[in-house]
């Protein structure tokens, strides 16, 4: 039972011909107990092992036949944890149990992935996670724990106890690859999870200790602030030398293009990273974080309507989903340097807390935010850590977050993802929430805007180029994509800002009064639209002109909604910030006749109201003094500066005042999961098996050719169901 094949002799360059053989051997049909010195022999194969992709590929479907009896993947996923737990408990030289560590997780991670990909059953059967009730094991080694668990302790205690030095950076690099291919299973389920999804390995993650599920987040958040570069006694294991492949070109270490059918048709080519540590760290992280298990209960209830002796037992079923601990271990993150408790005395939930350096992290999202994954990470980070979103709204340095993010939304026609752009204007739209915020981006003073070429932005606020940067978005959107919802959360954050607007420049003023007659015309031509339709009814009554009818109401319902946002955002500056931005009324006054259809108009009156009461006290003034000089364009805003002093707000309606904020609906990871696992695709170089994904649509290399020649109408079309379902609340 413990012999061991002999193997050939090492002669010269014949480290292929003995990685063949014992792997074959790993693959072939005779099972190898625990304790047999053959995968001591397996996993002291060099690291420089090169292995052709057609005999990898023969290699693991040998194994897939296979593993059911020999029960060999279980039996290297248990001496990989053993390895890590040596390492941990190692004090002296450790390269050989490195070694070894590193080529368990790298088999483990080939052979595993393939099985997952090429499952036939629901509940992965064919990974056969258990020993044999026969099979012998070593004293102190429990037969009976679920060696997923096991696996996944052992790996998440490395990682969040081991620093990442150059002697460790590629088991660390393998480990990240490693809990990729492991949380894969989720790429087989649809996009609505249910009870019987099975995901053996993320929810053994999901049930660590909390202390260790803290160390864990800790250690990939540090990994990505700190971006280590791979060392180069590391370069000749994952990158290739000349036309021989490295690791990291075999399997993307453990997952890219050699074992398994790359997906480099499905998302963009990241050209490769320079920081593959701090990528993978960052999209384990993200998927770690919006993992949701569904779980069944049935409640029995009898039922004792009816006073006879009998009575019925009535079964309900009820689906909620569990706790996911790396999610509260983010959202209760603290900063290293400052913990609000300690000064104000607050209840944080008990429990450790992960202790990061949030300037450091402040930084390092801002330098990336070009980068989905970051924008994805800071929009966690707001929406569930209020300490680090208080964190962001005291720094006096929001430039650094907030012009990558508009130079992106700037740039939105050049292909840039409508998922990224929708998240960065609800990360523009948590932080218009807040008053302070919506104050003081106006006092940051922005010397030059080089990127934006319309108009030369020189001395510009920063909010004032955020109002430029949200009414071009809403303004392409109108002629493109036409997205209510991406409309809705421009406006809304706009209405958020527009109490606090202070000196609000000119070009940002004539824009905002341009958006209002943009809308209003296109209101007014579906105005027209549906009153011709109506009559047209009357006339044919036309089943098929009914619909027509009914689709023009609708959308002449949305402009309405539209025009009347933009006139309560016209109306709060002047209600609430009229002294603090005269360049508002000089753009209102050069284009009041835009306003005049909706003097009476019955839907608006009320609202035009209030610019009229504005209009008629400065052109009051200006006719008075407008016999014997001339105005011109400097005169005429100074007038309305000296004017401004005066303005005492007399006959204005006061309104309501607008408040919108953003409220994640019930089940965000229907959008967040596939979103995330597209991303991690894309940017850490995993590849799998198209036609096994059922998480999303996965298109061929066909379509994928046709969709990218159809340009950006279609991309802003595309995967926008569920974002869609995130709620904007107005807070009366």
């Amino acid at each position: 039972m413990g012999g061991v094949p002999s193997t050939p002799r090492k002669t010269g360059g014949d480290d292929v011909s003995v990685a063949e053989y014992l792997i074959a051997t790993f693959v072939g049909e005779k099972s190898f107990p625990l304790a047999s010195d053959f995968w001591n022999k397996l996993l002291e194969l060099p690291l420089s092992s090169r292995w052709p992709s057609d005999r990898v590929q023969q290699a693991c479907e040998l194994f897939a036949q296979s593993n059911g009896y020999t029960r060999h993947l279980a039996k290297l996923l248990i001496h990989l944890s053993w390895c890590l737990q040596e390492l941990l408990q190692a004090s002296d030289d450790q390269s050989s149990l490195y070694k070894k560590a590193v080529n368990a997780t790298y088999i483990s991670s080939v052979f595993l992935k393939y099985l997952i990909e090429n499952g036939k059953s629901d509940s992965l059967q064919e990974l056969h996670l258990s020993l044999d009730e026969s099979e012998p094991v070593p004293h102190g080694f429990v037969m009976d724990q679920d060696i997923q668990n096991f696996v996944m302790h052992s790996v998440l205690s490395f990682i969040g106890s081991n620093e990442v030095s150059p002697n460790s950076y590629v088991l660390h690099q393998e480990l990240l690859n490693f809990m990729l291919v492991t949380m894969s299973t989720q790429l087989l389920s649809g996009p609505s999870h249910g009870p019987t999804d099975a995901n053996p390995f993320i929810d053994a993650a999901m049930t660590q200790e909390k202390s260790l599920v803290s160390l864990v987040v800790r250690r990939l958040l540090l990994n990505y602030i700190s971006r280590h570069r791979t060392p180069p006694n590391a370069k000749s294991y994952m990158y290739s030398d000349g036309d021989s492949q490295g690791i990291l070109e075999r399997v993307g270490s453990a997952a890219a293009s050699l074992v398994l059918l790359p997906l480099n048709y499905l998302v963009s080519n990241s050209g490769g990273s320079k920081n593959p540590l701090a990528e993978c760290s960052l999209h384990v992280l993200l998927i770690l974080i919006n993992y949701h298990k569904s779980i069944m209960s049935d409640e029995s209830m009898t039922d004792k309507s009816d006073d006879s002796a009998t009575s019925e037992s009535v079964s309900k079923v009820h689906v909620f989903s569990s706790d996911n601990t790396f999610s509260k271990a983010l959202a209760n993150a603290r900063d290293v340097e400052f913990d609000r408790s300690d000064v104000e005395g607050n209840a944080h939930p008990a429990g450790p807390h992960v202790r990061i350096p949030f300037a450091s992290l402040f930084d390092t999202l801002g330098m990336f935010l070009a980068d989905e994954g970051a924008v994805l990470l800071l929009y966690s980070l707001l929406q569930g850590n209020s300490d680090f979103k208080e964190y962001v709204l005291v720094r006096t340095d929001l430039d650094t977050l907030l012009m990558p993010i508009l130079e992106t939304l700037y740039n939105a026609s050049k292909r840039t993802s409508s998922n990224q752009i929708y998240m960065m204007l609800i990360v523009l739209l948590i932080l218009s929430q807040d008053s302070s915020f919506n104050s003081s981006i106006h006092k940051m003073i922005l010397p030059s805007v080089p990127w934006y070429k319309e108009h030369l932005l020189h001395q510009t606020s920063l909010g004032s180029l955020m109002v430029i940067i949200l009414i071009r978005t809403v303004q392409h959107n109108l002629s493109k994509l036409r997205d209510v919802y991406l409309q809705t959360t421009c406006l809304a954050t706009l209405a958020n800002m527009a109490p606090h607007a202070h000196h609000l420049s000119a070009y940002a003023s004539q824009r905002l009064v341009s958006l209002f007659y943009m809308l209003s015309r296109k209101y007014n031509k579906l105005s027209d639209l549906t009153g011709d339709k109506l009559q047209s009814i009357k006339i044919n009554l036309s089943g098929e002109d009914v619909g027509v009818s009914e689709d023009l109401a609708a959308e002449l319902q949305i402009f309405t909604d539209f025009l009347r946002l933009v006139l309560d955002i016209l109306n709060a500056i002047l209600t609430y910030a009229l002294p603090r931005n005269p360049e508002i009324v000089y753009a209102i006054m050069h284009r009041q006749e835009v306003f005049q259809p909706f003097k009476n108009h019955p839907r608006f009156h009320e609202l035009v109201e209030n610019i009229y009461t504005v209009l008629d006290f400065f052109n009051s003034r200006m006719d008075s003094q407008r016999s014997d000089r001339e105005w011109s364009v400097q005169k005429v805003l100074q007038f309305i500066i000296n004017n401004c002093r005066s303005w005492r707000g007399e006959g204005m309606k006061m309104f309501t005042q607008l408040h919108f904020s953003y409220e994640q609906e019930s089940h965000p990871e229907e959008f967040f999961i596939p979103y995330v696992w597209q991303l991690a695709f894309s940017r850490c170089g995993f590849g799998f098996n198209p036609d096994a994904i059922n998480l999303f649509p996965v298109p061929h290399p066909v379509e994928k050719e046709i969709e990218d020649e159809r340009g950006e109408e279609s991309e802003g079309k595309a995967k926008v169901q569920e974002l869609n379902e995130q709620r904007i609340v107005f807070d009366p």
